[in-house]
Formats: C-alpha cells, structure tokens, sequence
C-alpha cells in the first residue's frame, strides 16, 4: 500500500498529470478536475490535499474544500476531486486516500464530508444520501454526506466557485 501523506509544492505538477490522466475520457468528467485543484489552491480552499505516494511515484490525490450549506460555512467539507493513476485504480489506493482524508477531517474538528458520486462505492465509507441536504441539479441518491456527529444540517449546498470549472 502506497504512503499518504500531505501535498507539498514540489507534488503540484504530478497531482496535475495524475488528474488528467485518472479523468481521461471519462464520461461523467469534462477533463477540468485539474484545473480545479488548481483554482482551489490558489485561493487558499483546498483545506486537506493528500497524495498517494509509491516508490517515489505520486499515484493517487484527494482534496476537500469547505462547502457552504444555505450560504453559511457549518465547519462541513466536500470530498472532491479524488484521482488515482489508471494503472494503480481498483487496487484500494482511492479507499486508503478516502479513509485519510476522513481522518484529517476529523483532527480539523470538520462537522461533516458530502461527495457526489457513485452510491455503491462512497457507502462503503459511511456516507449516504440526507433527504434534507440538497446540491441543485443532481440526482439524490448520488449526493451524500458524511455527519460526524449524529446531527445533519438541512439545507442547499454550494461548493466553492472554482468548481464552476468543472461545469
């Protein structure tokens, strides 16, 4: 299993390449996930940014920025975008970067994670659809959270603006 570790500036051109390749020709991207890592650092939201390191080789990146939830900051996080080398996918390298980032979040006293994306496989981390927490424009099932308390806010979710990029 691959080293995670935080990304330092010397991993920045890697986490590009990564993205691009880990999101080529995929359907559900338009190929900016790069360019939105990028946007998000440079204005200082990309709060946790993990690297999946191998041999001296970064394979895999998670990043969470601060979401706001009826356009107030509730301490709540979204996971996105997560990228792991298509030679190195399906082999637990995107779990390990998922539980990681879990766990940083939880050491910044984070009051909860959303992602969107697949049902099936983000369930397994504990995140699940909340009827009363809603990203516009998506299908429900596929927008989840992860409380860490038993408490879930109720209300629209906006990510930060850089993920106009990936519109």
């Amino acid at each position: 299993m691959p080293h995670i570790r935080p990304e330092t500036s010397s991993d920045i051109d890697a986490i590009r390449q990564l993205t691009v390749q880990a999101f080529a020709g995929q359907a559900h991207s338009n190929q900016t996930e790069h360019l939105l890592i990028d946007a998000l650092r440079e204005a200082s939201a990309l709060s946790v940014s993990l690297v999946a390191e191998q041999n001296g080789e970064i394979i895999g990146h998670i990043a969470f920025s601060r979401v706001r939830i009826d356009g107030a900051d509730c301490g709540w996080f979204g996971l996105a975008p997560i990228s792991v080398l298509p030679q190195y996918q399906r082999q637990g390298i995107g779990s390990a970067l998922i539980a990681a980032g879990l766990t940083r979040l939880d050491k910044l006293d984070a009051q909860g994670c959303v992602v969107l994306g697949d049902p099936a496989y983000y369930r397994r981390f504990g995140f699940r659809p909340y009827p009363g927490l809603i990203l516009d424009d998506v299908p429900a099932d596929y927008f989840m959270a992860h409380p860490a308390t038993d408490i879930c806010p109720q209300g629209r979710v906006s990510f930060h603006p850089a993920f106009a990029l990936c519109d």
